[in-house]
């Protein structure tokens, strides 16, 4: 008789299992001869040596299972010990996978040049107006590299420019000032990545959330650095951010033209990228609109509506704002 430990890395023991430990129960079922007891991410298993081996070989066909799709049902389960491809092995062009297990593809033309963007490139634009998933799709692809191990961590920043609100107004020390910012960068990951597993690799710095003024004098490597809205970067940040980038590092930067929140005297670094990168060998732009818009049917309507009202009014914020304060008193 042998005794071996399995120790389940990188997963949830919980997906593993199964609700009630129901999968456990039919691992159970389905090696009689061997003695299986699990406990948190361990399992041992006391038995024949060779009944061991295909058990063990199983086991981690099932871990690598879940670790890809963050999901493992009873026909999986059947499937893999049979040998035979799984349901999910067979669907195509899924960049990740869900904490669900629903599959992340793109769901438009463009957003299918984006993904293609960034395989053929090392740094690339993306472009384009309120969810047309500019930010969850770059975030899905470096949760693909880190799975895949092509990168050892991913680096997500945001530029904390104010819209509207004042820094020294919210509640808080400067990191709970800024993770407001942030928010929609951890609401992406948590999409992907259980949230056990999220905050060890927080923990230990494998995924970093900050904003744009900590980049400075960093070297990025071996790393898939993603910088979001940034149409709010001045010239000198997005420059400064760019030069970043070191050895076996992609960048991805989003950023929405039509929401710049910078002082109307101040330019735009995203603007002034895209003109003088925009034949820079390496790097791929990619423009996204109003048909990739993945959000509610109502939001494609709203952008529309907005850019028409730019349109008509020759954009200029400031003689609209100056039109609406007179209005709200009365005066024509």
């Amino acid at each position: 008789m042998t005794e071996k430990h399995i120790v389940l890395e990188d997963i949830d023991p919980v997906v593993f299992y199964g609700v009630g430990n129901a999968h456990l129960q039919m691992i159970k079922a389905l090696f009689p001869k061997l003695r299986i007891v699990a406990r948190d991410n361990v399992i041992r298993v006391l038995g024949d040596e060779e009944q061991m081996a295909h058990f063990e070989e199983n086991i981690e066909r099932m871990r690598l299972h879940v670790l890809k799709y963050n999901s493992l049902g009873e026909e999986d389960i059947l499937d893999i010990i049979k040998g035979r491809q799984t349901k999910l092995d067979g669907v195509k062009g899924v960049i990740a996978y869900s904490i669900s297990g629903r599959p992340i593809k793109s769901r438009s033309t463009n957003q299918q040049r984006l993904v293609e963007a960034y395989e053929h490139n090392d740094m690339v634009f993306a472009v384009g107006p309120a969810g047309t998933g500019k930010t969850y799709l770059s975030i899905a692809l470096a949760v693909k590299a880190l799975k895949e191990k092509t990168a050892k961590k991913i680096i997500l920043s945001r530029p904390a420019v104010e819209a509207g609100e004042k820094l020294g107004f919210l509640p808080g020390d400067m990191k709970e000032k800024i993770d407001p910012y942030l928010q929609p960068l951890y609401d992406a990951l948590e999409d992907m990545i259980p949230a056990v597993k999220l905050q060890d690799m927080m923990e230990k710095h494998i995924i970093q959330i900050a904003p744009l003024a900590f980049m400075r004098g960093r070297t990025l490597s071996d790393a898939v650095v993603i910088l979001d809205e940034a149409q709010n970067t001045t010239p000198a940040q997005i420059r400064m951010f760019l030069t970043r980038m070191g050895w076996n590092t992609k960048m991805i930067i989003t950023g929405d033209l039509t929401q710049i929140d910078l002082p109307r005297t101040q330019k735009s670094g995203l603007i002034e990228a895209l003109h003088i990168l925009n034949k820079v060998e390496g790097i791929g732009v990619v423009r996204l609109d109003q048909t990739d818009i993945v959000r509610h049917k109502l939001v494609t309507r709203i952008v529309n509506a907005y850019e028409q009202h730019d349109k008509e009014n020759g954009g200029n914020k400031d003689d609209d704002n100056n039109k609406l304060g007179r209005e709200d008193h009365g005066e024509s």
